[in-house]
């Protein structure tokens, strides 16, 4: 069984692309799962005297991206995580705990014999 090749032929499509839309939901998605950074800088001067300068520097996206980029430092602010927070408890009640045994054991050794 033979085949016989067919030559190619130029496809042209019978209407022209039509021109991409994104809304308003596209380009946040697109923000989020990629990420953006903002930064600038705000110099205020006077008589070449620098009073003020303010440093920006702003990254937007998702939870994800974030952490792919190495950002996580909410997971360890207390205020911003409950793991982070019960960790924080779980170590202050283990030094209160270690500080209460050596005051316990410095008072019993200071106590004097009843006999």
């Amino acid at each position: 069984m033979t085949r016989t090749a067919k030559p190619l032929e130029a496809y042209e499509p019978l209407e022209p692309y039509p021109p991409r839309t994104a809304n308003l939901a596209d380009i946040l998605e697109r923000i989020l799962d990629k990420g953006i950074v903002i930064a600038g800088d705000i110099k205020i001067d006077l008589l070449d005297i620098e009073l003020l300068t303010i440093r920006l520097r702003l990254f937007i996206s998702s939870v994800d991206t974030a952490k792919r980029a190495g950002i996580n430092w909410w997971e360890t602010e207390p205020s911003l995580s409950t793991r982070a927070a019960h960790d924080e408890l779980a170590d202050e009640n283990t030094r209160l705990r270690e500080r209460l045994a050596a005051l316990e054991w410095a008072l019993d050794r200071k106590e004097p014999d009843p006999a």
